[in-house]
């Protein structure tokens, strides 16, 4: 459990006993229930929707939109028909 052994843990709830006193430290260990509970579901949570994305098939890809060439056929027919609209300037 995150490296921490047995004499590390007693020390830190020791250490804890006497800062925060036999008071808080019930309420400040259902605190941390209650959170560490909370971030279990969220991971639990995000876990199954990746499971459920895994196990989807994949969409069909949809097909591109053809891209309008025409206009650059036009100028480059244009362009070998009259070699004098070959040596015009382009805008």
């Amino acid at each position: 459990m995150f490296g921490i052994g047995m004499p590390e843990l007693l020390l830190i709830l020791a250490l804890a006993l006497i800062v925060l006193g036999p008071k808080k430290l019930p309420e400040l260990a259902r605190a941390l229930g209650k959170g560490m509970a909370e971030f279990r579901r969220a991971t639990d949570e995000l876990k199954d929707e990746f499971r459920q994305l895994e196990n989807e098939p994949p969409e069909s890809p949809t097909q591109a939109p053809q891209k309008d060439d025409s206009l650059i056929t036009k100028q480059a027919d244009a362009s070998a028909a009259s070699p004098a609209a070959a040596n015009q300037p382009r805008e």
